[in-house]
């Protein structure tokens, strides 16, 4: 078979590949990014490239226009190798980087501060579920010639662990020369199991000094790891970076099908293990911690990526009756799924409930400390999937309803992640209709990120862009507004200011995933109210999680009818709590054990066949609402316009 080398810009990285080769795969062998989101169906048209030198064989031209495809752009993931080729990655279709979390400031509701964070992992009982501890051994004599592993055990039972102990085969290797090289003092890690206490590793001499874990959130788009001392129960390091396993689809749904292809499952879990990898050996650099002084490690998130991170086929959690193989994880060895971490850390997954509702939402709950008063707390977390859980200390009930990946910057044109670049905040004035943005790093605008759409789709409504029903006013007197090849469209970017070779513009597709996405959202959260026989005044407080959440303005999200208006005191913006979470769960076994009960006590309900959940995603697909007396503050702000 003929090779050939392909050449990406502006990376400058260079791969042979076999006639005939997909891009798209080409650019994954040579580790560089394209965003895809359909998993290399060719119809998210988000894998854009331009073929700067060379021949290629174009499959499909879907989303690509007349005058796209006369300059030489192509989808990565329909283009096959002729010959040496030379391509370009645009702007938008790189990765970008992950942005550095910042305190954030709101004027509605509150962000949860780092100090509220630091007070209540001080008040948690130290008591992670592997632990070091410092062991004076008897020497044998001729009297007392009883095996190691006895004298061992002897010794442990002197220490106070008193239910039973077993010592693990791995231990065996190197004991006798470990209790012998400092004179039988040792240092043991133990694994505490409910009835069992194990002897995981034995190291010469006093290492007590030297203890810490990992906190894992395996997030779709982006891996988040805390570094753990401990005796002080602190992060000394915290890092990030995009999950590789983008590069195979960028949302779930383009996963599981990924999986299903070949070895897409192998390449799956070692994608994610690559990347959690890579964070690890960066922190302990820069912290000066051994990796070898990893104890364990907790991981939370949602239910398809524990299922990917443990290598488990995710097949059926997509198809009806959307069953998973497993909500409850045996804790192993960290080893066993590639982790690069001494043979005796352990690997904790935190538990999920169903499907689509995983251990990133049970494990926030309980950091937040939501479940333990009377009054009723609504949980939410927007992503792809929107999950939520309300509830108080007597019932907990929880369900998923699927927003597509609009609030990601899925499905929308010019959408994006929140990176350099990323529109992120918009005004648009009433009088003249013009616009002002702000994007992420002051860059010069290449799309448009979550928040960024929800402040479009507010700013929109509220200067008379678009009516209620998301369609554009084609006869306002500004050259914003013009028919595109998508129909309607209102232009928020002109091409010579943006750091694309295009106008940037929100159609009027755009705008109907958008509102399809927040009408789900909204219909399931009217939903699990009405189970209960409640209106959403009886909530006390909203605590909204993820990244997303973070930064979305509440008050333009009321105004589109994602959230409900309640008063602003009640929205508490928690940030990473699938994080959060997994450090309490690393130095807490009380707080895994909660996690446990929490996960087993929510009742989930299944919207998929809800005819209440149906009649309220219809009545939603308005701006905000068809029944306005639930956002009274929008209502009085149309009749002043």
């Amino acid at each position: 078979m003929k090779k050939y080398k392909v050449t990406f810009y502006p990376e400058n990285k260079q791969i042979e590949v076999g006639d005939g080769e997909n891009l798209l795969e080409a650019a994954m062998a040579a580790d560089v990014h394209i965003n895809s989101q359909c998993g290399g169906e060719g119809t998210c048209g988000r894998c854009r490239i331009l073929v700067d030198e060379g021949e290629v064989t174009v499959l499909k031209t879907l989303k690509l226009s007349e005058d796209e495809i006369e300059k030489g752009y192509a989808l990565a993931c329909q283009t096959l190798v002729k010959s040496d080729v030379k391509i370009l990655i645009p702007p938008e279709a790189r990765l970008g980087s992950v942005p550095d979390e910042e305190e954030e400031m709101v004027d509605y509701g509150r962000v949860l501060s780092a100090a509220e964070e630091a007070d209540r992992i001080k008040q948690i009982e130290l008591d992670p579920p592997v632990r070091k501890l410092p062991l004076k051994m008897n020497p044998p004599t001729l009297d007392d010639n009883v095996s190691d592993v006895t004298r061992l055990l002897r010794a442990l039972s002197a220490a106070g662990i008193t239910n039973k102990m077993e010592v693990s085969s791995s231990v065996l290797d190197h004991l006798a020369h470990a209790v012998r090289e400092a004179d039988w003092s040792v240092t043991v890690t133990l694994l505490f199991d409910e009835d069992r206490t194990r002897v995981m590793r034995v190291e010469p001499g006093d290492t007590t000094d030297r203890s810490y874990g990992l906190a894992v959130d395996v997030g779709t788009t982006t891996i988040v790891v805390k570094l753990i001392d401990m005796r002080t129960k602190e992060a000394v390091a915290e890092g990030s970076a995009y999950n590789a396993q983008i590069s195979c689809g960028e949302d779930v749904i383009s996963r599981i099908v990924f999986s299903g292809k070949g070895k897409g499952l192998k390449r799956l879990q070692g994608l994610v293990v690559d990347t959690i990898n890579g964070i690890i050996k960066k922190l302990t650099e820069s912290a000066g911690v051994d990796p070898a002084d990893i104890t364990h490690v907790t991981a939370a998130g949602n239910t398809i990526m524990m299922h990917l991170l443990m290598g488990l086929d995710p097949k059926y959690l997509r198809e009806e009756p959307y069953i998973p193989t497993v909500t409850s994880f045996p804790d192993i060895s960290a080893v066993k799924i590639g982790l690069d971490l001494d043979r005796s850390a352990r690997l904790f997954l935190l538990p999920c409930v169903a499907s689509y509702l995983g251990a990133d939402i049970v494990t926030g709950v309980v950091a937040a400390d939501a479940p333990k008063g009377d009054g009723m707390f609504l949980y939410i977390d927007i992503g792809t999937n929107g999950e939520m859980v309300l509830g108080n200390h007597d019932l907990l009930i929880s369900c998923s309803c699927s927003a597509g990946p609009a609030f990601e910057g899925g499905g929308v044109k010019f959408g994006m992640r929140a990176t350099a670049g990323a529109i992120e905040e918009v005004a648009i004035d009433a009088m003249s209709h013009e616009p002002g943005v702000l994007t992420i790093g002051g860059k010069k605008a290449t799309g448009i990120c979550g928040s960024g759409l929800i402040d479009v789709l507010a700013e929109m409504f509220l200067a008379g862009v678009i009516d209620q029903k998301g369609k554009i006013d084609l006869g306002l007197n500004t050259a914003r507004v013009r028919h595109g090849e998508n129909g309607p469209e209102y232009v928020l970017v002109w091409e010579n200011d943006s750091g694309t070779d295009r106008d940037i513009v929100i159609t009027e597709p755009d705008i109907d995933n958008l509102m399809r996405a927040k009408a789900a959202v909204f219909a399931a959260i009217t939903v699990l109210l009405d189970s209960i026989g409640m209106t959403i005044d009886a909530v006390e407080k909203v605590l909204i999680a993820g990244a997303f959440g973070k930064h979305v303005d509440a008050k333009k999200a009321i105004t589109i009818g994602l959230l409900p208006e309640l008063p602003s005191d009640r929205f508490t913006f928690i940030g990473n709590g699938s994080l959060w979470g997994a450090h309490f769960a690393a130095i807490s076994r009380d707080m895994i054990r909660q996690s446990n009960d929490t996960a087993k006590r929510m009742t989930y309900l299944d919207l998929s066949t809800n005819n209440k959940f149906m009649d309220g995603y219809v009545s939603a697909l308005f701006l905000p609402h068809t029944d306005m007396s639930l956002f009274p503050s929008v209502a009085n702000m149309m009749k002043r316009d």
